[in-house]
């Protein structure tokens, strides 16, 4: 049922309710891609949660509240992803040598 064994190894029921409008575009969208209905919301789920904690982790980046290396870590990817997401966003990369330091501490730890 699961092709992943993890995901099914941590599978947990949530319930939801949703307008009926919705629902009839995801049960369509479900047939066009050969999926059910519950593995196509638990891609939702799973890519809005992604999306996100990168945004957050990007706002506090630009916040001064973690480094960018410390967003990548809080995102579970890698610092040239989080580069790339930052690019993608227009988010400049102010990386100075303060924010290098910190990395190389974090690093360490």
């Amino acid at each position: 049922m699961y092709p992943d064994k993890e995901i099914c190894a941590m599978a947990r029921t949530l319930t939801t309710r949703i307008e009926e409008e919705s629902l009839k575009k995801i049960d369509e969208l479900a047939a066009k891609r050969g999926v059910d209905r519950s593995a196509l919301v638990r891609s939702f789920l799973l890519d809005g949660l992604k999306e996100n904690t990168i945004r957050d982790a990007l706002n506090a980046y630009q916040g001064g509240r973690m480094t960018l290396w410390q967003a990548a870590q809080a995102c579970d990817i890698s610092l040239w992803e989080m580069i790339e997401e930052a690019k993608q966003r227009h988010i400049h990369a102010s990386y100075d040598v303060q924010a290098l330091e910190k990395d190389l501490t974090a690093l360490h730890e």
